[in-house]
């Protein structure tokens, strides 16, 4: 499938065809890794992992937990 590399702002953008981009699994705001590969430009897909409260705490442990940081004292409506 062939189409245009246009000016967007300061960069260049790539349209991709609406059946290219429902084959590939991309809609509005899909991240994507860019890379070079022999010369070409290579466009994949970055899959999302939904994160959990529970999967985020668990990864907390004793080597990666840090001390309390004091801010100083509560200004304007910060206490309750």
């Amino acid at each position: 499938m062939e189409t245009k590399v246009k000016k967007w702002g300061n960069s260049l953008a790539l349209r991709i065809p609406k059946p290219l981009a429902i084959e590939a699994g991309l809609e509005n705001d899909s991240p994507v890794e860019l890379s070079l590969l022999d010369g070409k430009l290579v466009i994949e897909p970055i899959d999302e992992e939904e994160l959990s409260l529970e999967m985020l705490l668990a990864q907390v442990t004793e080597s990666n937990l840090h001390d309390e940081v004091d801010t100083g004292p509560a200004l304007g409506g910060e206490v309750w």
